[in-house]
Parts: structure tokens; C-alpha cells; sequence
């Protein structure tokens, strides 16, 4: 059993952990699968690496490049709040650990775990996740979560809101058979959700998107689609709108996005002020060291090298974007033909950037933006308990995808309302359940759409109904494919078996 538990621990940390390895070795296995030569084999495992390390180049560049931005706002005008951020959340659930080995009582329901034991809960969230794919034909379930990191904070974040809703169960095998269940539903549910929305943005690409905001994505692309139906004026999708005079130039997305960031970003620096920004230079905040300017630096050169940044890593996200996720679903064929048939990867939420309307990913994340300063202003004014300070991870992927989704099935319009939206959800959402389960006392919260609308709604169940809650919310995810498929019985694994087919079964009203 030792022997077991260390071949599991390495995998979950080499390769769970480390993403671009973990879809290497996805690419591999399909590639193997296929029958592929072993130098084929080599080239596209290295190619799905390299390609996903530049996305996360782009990824953590993008962050990086606006946490001065959300420091000095909190910092500059004395907030002290909790920050809705998957890292800042999974750093909040080891701070609880620690104050429940030291006997706390407000989380000592927490006492008798370790960071070790989300990995042993993950393994069997994810074993229940390839069952319910395998099983397809009657769970109607076609997505395999395959985004390692991601399950990795959100495995911390359900056991605290699970062992809250349970505190007397501790470490027992009643906890793991109800994290397993919910866990790995929600897993494949949310990644099946994403399906249909990810094979009309991308043509048929086959793949889906597996991380926090999958439900977000599901709703946004169906509200944005019943907009536009019912609408009495169609709204344009952002590429088909032809701007007259010297706005021609927003019809590029790196022009569109400098502009539109530098007026963005301007806007909060100059709130935030040099003075303060110089004053910082080099000083770490929670454990990040800023990198601003200097005294003798140019303040509107500073300005603009911040917001053409965003244009920058937002390209080099793209460009890791191509150069993995055709390797991967070429390969993936291998694993859906062998192991999983009529299955597609479940990747980051990042892979849709490479998909639609570029300029619809800055709009999205402006909108989301705007929305979630709005409800943060709100809970200041109303005196909240609980105050929030945005994280960048819920501020630009949940609102710049949903805007991407949204701008597909609705336009503009939609690509505008959809992600302002979601920013009010993911405030107001994140600090009412991190104030009830008491994360917000360690400092932060995971904070993305779904962990701010369907688990708070989720642990709510739990908490009042108890056993039957579990029941309810089981259900209930169990339900959602099945009536998915209700709506198109004769299309539903087409749509991942042959999606050109699938579209023009649908066209003809075949459903």
C-alpha cells in the first residue's frame, strides 16, 4: 500500500501539478494508442509541453504584469480585505489547516488533515470522473477533466466546505465518499457542460474546457444565444463590425487592446499615484515582490509599458494556444478510440483565447472589471463584514472567456452584459460563502464563477438538509447531461463523434 501511495504522491506532483506534463503524457498515451512511431510519439509530447509552457508564460505574465495594480489599490487606500483568487484561496485553506493542528476552534473541523490528503481525495475524484466518461452511453458524460493544477485548489476548497457543512465527520471514509461524488460529478458534469459552447467557438475542435467557471461558460453562451433571439436588433458578433473614420483601428486586436488597456490602466495608476508606486518598488506582498518604477522613471512610459504588456502576453498565450491543442486532440483520438470512446480532453479555459474574437477576451475582461469594482464599492458602502479585493485569475480568464463564449452566440451586447454580470456574481458571491464556511478570516478565496454561484448554492443544501443536501446536489448534477440529451438524442455524441455531421443534422432541424 506505501509502495502505491508513492507512485500516486510522485504522479500527483510531477504531473497533476505540473500541467504541461500532464497533457505531454495525455498526448503520448494517444499517440501510442495510435500506433504512432516512437520519434512521432517524442515530437508531439514535446510539442504539447513547449506549447503549453508558452500559454503559461502568457498566463502568469498577464498576471504578474497587473498585480501592482490590484496591490496598490489595496494597499494605497488601507482595504484590508480578503482577495478572490484560486492561489490566495488554496493558501487560506493551509492557513486554516495550521490554526487547526494549533487547536482553533472556528476551524477545528479542519483537524486531522494535510495538504497531502487533497491528493488521496483528488485520486478518487478523478478515478469517478473516467468511470462516469467510460460509462457514457447510460451517464451520458463524454469530458475527461485533465486541467491537474486546477483540481488541486479545488479539492482544498471542497473539503473545508464540506467539512464545514460536517464538521463531526473529520477524516473518515464518510468525508472522502462524499468529496469523491460531488467532487467528480462536478468534474464531469461541468467539463460536458462546456461541450457544445467549445465546439460551435471552435468549429470542432474537440475539446472542452475543464476549470473553474465551466457552468459560467454554459450559461453565458445560452443566455447570450436567447438575447440574440429575442432580440428586436441583432447584435453584431465584434468581428462583423465594421468601424467607419480612424476607428478602423480597433478592428486590430493588438491596436484594440493597447488602447483600451493603456486608457484602462491609466485610469488606476493615476488613482494610485507615483509617489506610491516608487515608494513600493521591490517591497513584497504576500510573498510577491513588486517590480514598479523608480523615482527618475517616466510615470506615463511606466503607464504604457503596463498596458502593452497585456497585449503582449495576451499574444504569447495564443501563440501557446496553437501550438499544443492540435497535438492533443489529434492525439486524444488514440484514448477515445482504446479507452474512453466518444470522449474529448477537458483543458484550461485559456486554450479558447486561440478561438472567436480576440478583441472579445479585452471587452469581456473590461466589463468583468467594471462589474466587479461596482459590487466592491457596494459591499464598502453597505459596511459588508466581508470585503473583497479582486484577484487577477477571476478578474480576466472567468470574464474574458464568458465575454469570448458570449460574443459568439450574442454579439456585443452580450459580450459586454454577460461578464459585467458574472463580476457582480463573483463579488458578492465569494464573499458571502468565504464569510459563512470562515475563509475569509485566512485571507482569500477561490472566487471563480462557479465556486462563487454553484457551490455556495451547493453548501448551502448541505448545510440545512444535511445527508439529503448530498442527495439533491447529486441528483441534480447527475440530471444535467441527462437532460442535455433529452434536447438532442440524436445529435448528443454525434456532437463529439463527428461534429460537421452533427451541424448539418442540426441545420436541418434534426436535433
Amino acid at each position: 500500500m506505501e509502495i502505491l501511495m508513492a507512485i500516486w504522491t510522485f504522479f500527483a506532483k510531477n504531473f497533476l501539478q505540473q500541467p504541461a506534463y500532464f497533457i505531454g503524457l495525455i498526448v503520448a498515451i494517444g499517440y501510442i494508442l495510435l500506433g504512432k512511431k516512437w520519434y512521432d510519439v517524442l515530437a508531439g509530447f514535446l510539442k504539447a509541453c513547449i506549447g503549453y509552457k508558452i500559454l503559461l508564460v502568457g498566463s502568469s505574465g498577464l498576471t504578474s504584469a497587473f498585480r501592482p495594480i490590484l496591490v496598490g489599490l489595496q494597499e494605497r487606500f488601507n482595504i484590508s480585505a480578503m482577495v478572490i483568487d484560486p492561489y490566495f484561496g488554496q493558501n487560506a485553506v493551509s492557513a486554516g489547516l495550521e490554526a487547526a493542528k494549533g487547536g482553533e476552534g472556528a476551524v477545528s473541523f479542519l483537524n486531522g488533515y494535510s495538504d497531502s490528503n487533497f491528493m488521496i481525495l483528488l485520486l478518487f475524484a478523478l478515478i469517478l470522473n473516467i468511470v462516469l466518461v467510460r460509462f457514457r452511453k447510460v451517464t451520458k458524460l463524454r469530458a475527461l477533466f485533465t486541467t491537474g493544477h486546477v483540481q488541486v485548489q479545488q479539492a482544498a476548497t471542497a473539503l473545508w466546505l464540506i467539512l464545514f457543512c460536517f464538521p463531526t465527520l473529520g477524516n473518515s471514509p464518510a468525508t472522502m465518499v462524499i468529496m469523491t461524488v460531488l467532487l467528480g460529478l462536478y468534474w464531469a458534469v461541468g467539463s460536458n457542460l462546456c461541450i457544445g459552447p467549445t465546439q460551435e467557438l471552435t468549429d470542432g475542435a474537440s475539446f472542452t474546457i475543464a476549470h473553474q467557471q465551466m457552468f459560467g461558460i454554459y450559461a453565458g453562451s445560452k443566455i447570450a444565444g436567447w438575447m440574440n433571439r429575442h432580440s428586436k436588433k441583432e447584435s453584431k458578433n465584434i468581428d462583423d463590425i465594421k468601424l467607419p473614420g480612424f476607428l478602423k483601428i480597433f478592428n486590430e486586436n493588438l491596436v484594440a487592446t493597447a488602447i483600451l488597456m493603456t486608457l484602462f490602466f491609466g485610469v488606476i495608476l493615476a488613482l494610485i499615484g507615483k509617489d506610491w508606486l516608487v515608494a513600493n518598488n521591490g517591497q513584497t506582498f504576500d510573498g510577491v515582490t513588486l517590480t514598479t518604477l523608480k523615482a527618475e522613471d517616466n510615470f506615463f512610459f511606466y503607464i504604457m509599458d503596463a498596458s502593452f504588456a497585456f497585449a503582449v502576453y495576451l499574444s504569447i498565450l495564443q501563440l501557446g494556444v496553437r501550438t499544443f491543442v492540435t497535438e492533443l486532440t489529434n492525439s486524444f483520438q488514440g484514448i477515445a478510440n482504446k479507452l474512453l470512446p466518444g470522449s474529448v480532453p477537458g483543458v484550461d479555459c485559456a486554450v479558447a483565447f486561440g478561438f472567436g474574437a480576440p478583441n472579445a477576451v479585452t471587452l469581456g475582461f473590461l466589463a468583468g472589471a467594471v462589474g466587479q469594482f461596482l459590487a466592491i464599492g457596494c459591499l464598502l458602502l453597505l459596511k459588508s463584514p466581508t470585503l473583497v479585493v479582486a484577484g487577477f485569475v477571476p478578474l480576466f480568464f472567468d470574464n474574458a472567456v464568458i465575454g469570448l463564449y458570449a460574443n459568439d452566440k450574442g454579439g456585443l451586447r452580450a459580450c459586454l452584459l454577460l461578464p459585467f454580470i458574472s463580476g457582480l456574481l463573483q463579488v458578492f458571491g465569494s464573499a458571502f460563502i468565504a464569510s459563512f464556511v470562515g475563509m475569509a478570516a485566512y485571507g482569500g478565496y477561490l472566487g471563480m464563477w462557479d465556486w462563487a454561484v454553484v457551490w455556495p448554492v451547493m453548501t448551502v443544501f448541505m448545510k440545512y438538509l444535511s445527508y439529503a443536501g448530498v442527495a439533491i446536489c447529486a441528483v441534480a448534477l447527475i440530471a444535467i447531461p441527462q437532460l442535455q440529451y433529452r434536447i438532442h438524442p440524436k445529435t448528443y455524441f454525434l456532437e463529439v463523434e463527428d461534429y460537421q455531421k452533427c451541424k448539418e443534422m442540426r441545420e436541418n432541424g434534426e436535433m
